[in-house]
């Protein structure tokens, strides 16, 4: 019996990539069973289309791509100079004998990293020193863990300016002819980020204090604790050793601090970039710009030209017209756009790439990289994210092949027909479920904005509800999700690296994962019911 269990194969998760694959199947012969029945609308996928849609998804994102692959090459560059790791020991050693006011600080941090720019994978390598910080504090591994976790992990969830995520979702919805008030959108992460983080904090703080004061608290198990020990646990005489070299602990380089402050600051000008500013009635971004009327003659077949290459229609005149155009051509530019040529509140990924490619450089001057450690760092950054490049890729391939085929359309006519008449009240809590269960299809933010936002952010649009509340249901649902989700690298990875147990993080976060949800849906719920 054991030896039969011995042999059975313990079966993986399917990956981001090989669910994205059966979908775009499963969506093609789909259409070809609708259009062979007759749907009016859909038309069957040809294995063609199948084939190219992945291809043309890489072409139709290319924008989004390059930004991720820029990003991660400035990750490397940061990381090559050790600011991050110094930054983080140097707090602790200053904080030492406050250990506990760690938690929050450490927490927002980390949560600033999720809402501005989606830090997940990134988190990683932190695991190890929290878990060996709060071990040596007296608390224990899964305390570190939980900092690291949960508070990147509440900062997806209310995502503001994140690329992943309300970076993807807009140029979704952008894409499909739907403009987004990024205002809205900014406010709502906010008010998601700061309730959600509170609540994480108090929780992650009173479990501390109960671990701090009887070890015989804590959700590791005995095995757990044996680990955890052995990797990080000190004997009386080296806890006093410790105490006297305390002043031994890592302090940062000058280089080191500069390039964590221009780190900072680097995220800093992106958030205040991706706010649209002239649309909250902020023009100090734009002041210098200068523009005069141009017009235009158009004539009768130019109008008929542009008319039926939109429509896919054939018209004819009966008689000559002309036209005029009258558009705004800017003559000077606005200061704040002497760096990409678009002002500041106007940013998209191609000048956020443009500013990140810059910032790489500066921080690998800052930190005295070398031309040959830049580059390798530079590359191997980049390569960390070629699995969300292509994951971008690949879902938006699938949104390529439903436009192809009609699918889109159908889906949204039709569930439009089916909700008429729904109120936003319904239709917000419902549409979070609805991303509580699709998340654990397609666990990455970049896949699943792709993948779902033309489809329900264009339901919502049609329904006229609040598009930007759609976003940050997309975004809370999924940032929920992928805080307990197994098929995330990140949490498994981090877990491994903090000695604490799948099973035993479930148990340990299972209260909160639920009240984090029902807080999400309450404040959505009413967003969507004011803004609708």
């Amino acid at each position: 019996m054991a030896a039969a269990e011995k042999g059975k194969k313990k079966r993986a998760p399917l990956s981001s990539f090989t669910i994205l694959l059966i979908i775009l199947v499963v969506l093609a012969i789909v259409t070809v069973i609708m259009s062979a029945s007759g749907v009016e609308g859909v038309q069957g996928a040809t294995l063609s289309q199948v084939l190219t849609a992945p291809v043309f998804g890489f072409q139709d994102a290319i924008g989004v791509c390059l930004f991720v692959m820029i990003l991660g090459g400035f990750l490397g560059i940061v990381t090559e100079t050790g600011a991050l790791d110094a930054g983080i020991a140097a707090l602790v050693h200053k904080l030492k004998g406050n250990e506990l006011v760690l938690i929050p600080i450490l927490m927002a941090i980390f949560s600033i990293g999720g809402t501005t720019y989606g830090m997940c994978e990134e988190t990683v390598p932190f695991y190890l020193l929290l878990a060996a910080t709060m071990v040596a504090a007296g608390f224990d591994s899964l305390t570190g863990a939980a900092v690291v976790l949960l508070g990147a992990g509440v900062g997806v969830m209310g995502s503001t300016v994140n690329p992943f995520a309300v970076g993807v979702a807009v140029d979704a919805l952008n894409g499909i002819g739907v403009s987004v008030n990024q205002g809205i959108i900014i406010a709502l992460g906010v008010i998601i980020w700061l309730v959600s983080l509170a609540i994480a904090i108090v929780f992650v703080m009173r479990y501390a204090k109960k671990v701090k004061a009887d070890k015989g608290s804590t959700f590791l198990s005995l095995q757990e604790q044996q680990d955890m020990m052995n990797e990080w646990g000190m004997k009386e005489s080296e806890t006093e050793a410790a105490d006297d070299d305390a002043a031994a602990t890592p302090k940062m380089s000058g280089r080191q601090k500069w390039s964590l402050i221009v780190f900072a600051l680097t995220f800093v000008i992106m958030i205040v970039s991706f706010i649209p500013w002239a649309d909250l009635g902020v023009t100090i971004f734009d002041a210098g710009a200068t523009t005069q009327e141009v017009t235009t003659t158009v004539t009768g077949e130019e109008l008929v030209s542009a008319y039926d290459e939109a429509n896919g229609t054939t018209t004819t005149l009966a008689a000559p017209v002309e036209a005029t155009s009258v558009a705004e051509e800017e003559v000077t530019p606005a200061w704040s756009s002497f760096l990409t040529g678009v002002p500041l509140g106007s940013w998209y990924f191609d000048e956020a790439s443009t500013w990140f490619l810059l910032m790489a450089l500066i921080i690998g001057v800052i930190g005295g990289v070398s031309e040959s450690r830049f580059v390798k760092a530079f590359i191997n950054g980049a390569a960390d994210m070629m699995s969300v490049v292509l994951i971008i890729a690949l879902a938006r391939s699938i949104t390529v092949l439903m436009a192809k085929t009609g699918l889109d359309m159908w889906i949204l006519n039709n569930a439009a027909a089916a909700l008429t008449g729904m109120s936003a009240i319904i239709f917000a809590p419902l549409s979070f479920l609805l991303y509580i269960v699709l998340s654990f299809l397609i666990p990455s933010s970049s896949g699943m904005a792709t993948v779902s936002i033309p489809i329900l952010g264009g339901l919502a649009h049609q329904l006229n509800f609040s598009v930007e509340t759609m976003v940050m249901i997309y975004s809370a649902g999924n940032g929920l999700v992928n805080l307990f989700t197994p098929t995330s690298g990140a949490i498994m990875g981090g877990l491994a690296l903090a000695k604490v147990e799948y099973s035993t993080w479930l148990k340990f976060g299972a209260k909160l994962f639920v009240v984090l949800g029902v807080v999400c849906i309450v404040i959505l719920t009413a967003a969507m019911v004011i803004l609708s």
